[in-house]
């Protein structure tokens, strides 16, 4: 291992090698495209997880929708009831969309057809871009190196923008022309947001504004965008775009396709499908700040459906904790009568769980408690 914590050797994993795909890749586009009548065994979900009705909430079920206008002042953070609705929707939720966050319209527009123009291009064209299971980065269509394992609706493309060592422009989209210039301003926007929401976060829960931000590595955070393609299904009852799990990371800023549903967030057994605002963000608590905030704030299930008779893309920006900093509950927020939940472990050994198994649900977090 070489001092910068990355292995120098093929990982091998009881799942599979962690330097291939376990089999040939097939891009769920091309199975789109070719018209088919019913689904490959593969995309069948098992019965208990398909999208049935009987587990959904009533069509009017929102996830809060906060707006956080005038909460950021130059004199620091400047409204109590915009940080009380944060704070109840972080320990209720786990998810909320946040309107009047100051990035422009005009940038998220621009950032979801780029990447709209780039997924329409032929399967052939997008496949020098082809990635693998060590880093993900690049243009794939699985998750997980389990040889036979159950295939979610989708196609994405994964790529690094923190930190700037591992930020690759030649690993990037080139079509469209300006899809570059256009992640890059929006990564920027995106990443000033969440440092934002970071302090937000600890001060709600009596902490120095910026406690959260040190424990993550102060400005040597990592940040990386998944954006998801889900092509059109022709048996949407019996797949999904995204299998349930909770995000591994610190804090994820989704952006939404808000002309197509297919969000659902698990709110006390029963799944709520997510109705975007109009250039609103979906803000999800991931796995580390659940663990930093000694489960105060809490990380929750989600899963993505699917459509027969419309696409969708979302842009998903992944904010985490430098890579090699153990991630445990902080003390401040730890006692005798209150005590740490999770043992300490790095970001990097965490998230092998998902690059390996794919998406389980909470399983992840959960098998991580401290045995009492």
């Amino acid at each position: 291992m070489n001092k910068n914590n990355k292995m120098d050797v093929k990982i091998e994993t009881k799942k599979g090698s962690m330097d291939e795909w376990p089999e040939p890749i097939v891009r769920v586009q091309s199975l789109a495209e070719s018209n088919l009548s019913s689904l490959p065994d593969r995309y069948i979900k098992p019965a208990s997880l398909r999208p049935t009705t009987t587990e959904d909430a009533p069509a009017a079920t929102n996830i809060p929708i906060i707006d956080l206008e005038g909460l950021f002042s130059e004199e620091g953070l400047s409204d109590d009831v915009i940080m009380a609705r944060i704070s109840e929707a972080c320990r209720g939720w786990g998810f909320f969309q946040v309107v009047n966050h100051g990035v422009k319209p005009e940038l998220m527009d621009a950032a979801r057809e780029n990447w709209r123009e780039f997924f329409h291009l032929p399967v052939n064209a997008k496949e020098t871009y082809s990635n693998s299971p060590r880093t993900y980065e690049g243009y794939g269509s699985r998750l997980g190196v389990e040889k036979g394992a159950s295939l979610d609706w989708s196609d994405y493309y994964f790529l690094h923008l923190l930190p700037h060592h591992l930020k690759d422009f030649n690993k990037w989209p080139s079509f469209p022309p300006t899809i570059r210039e256009v992640i890059d301003e929006y990564g920027e926007e995106i990443v000033k947001l969440s440092g934002r929401i970071m302090r937000v976060l600890s001060t709600n829960l009596g902490l120095k504004e910026d406690k959260f931000q040190e424990a993550f590595g102060g400005e040597n955070i990592g940040a990386c965008l998944r954006v998801n393609y889900y092509p059109k299904c022709p048996r949407p009852e019996l797949a999904l775009g995204l299998s349930p799990h909770s995000d591994p990371g610190g804090m994820t800023i989704l952006l939404p396709d808000d002309q197509v549903f297919g969000l659902q967030v698990r709110k006390d057994d029963t799944w709520i499908t997510v109705k975007p605002n109009p250039h609103a963000f979906i803000v999800n608590i991931g796995d580390q700040i659940q663990i930093l905030s000694n489960s105060a704030y809490k990380s929750v299930e989600h899963r993505v459906i699917v459509n027969s008779d419309k696409e969708r893309v979302s842009l998903a920006f992944f904010y985490n904790p430098k890579s090699d900093i153990p991630i445990q509950p902080l003390q401040e927020l730890v006692s005798t009568h209150n005590p740490p939940l999770y043992p300490p472990m790095t970001f990097d050994q965490y998230r092998l769980f998902i690059r390996t198994q794919g998406p389980q649900g909470k399983s992840h977090v959960e098998s991580h408690i401290s045995p009492r």
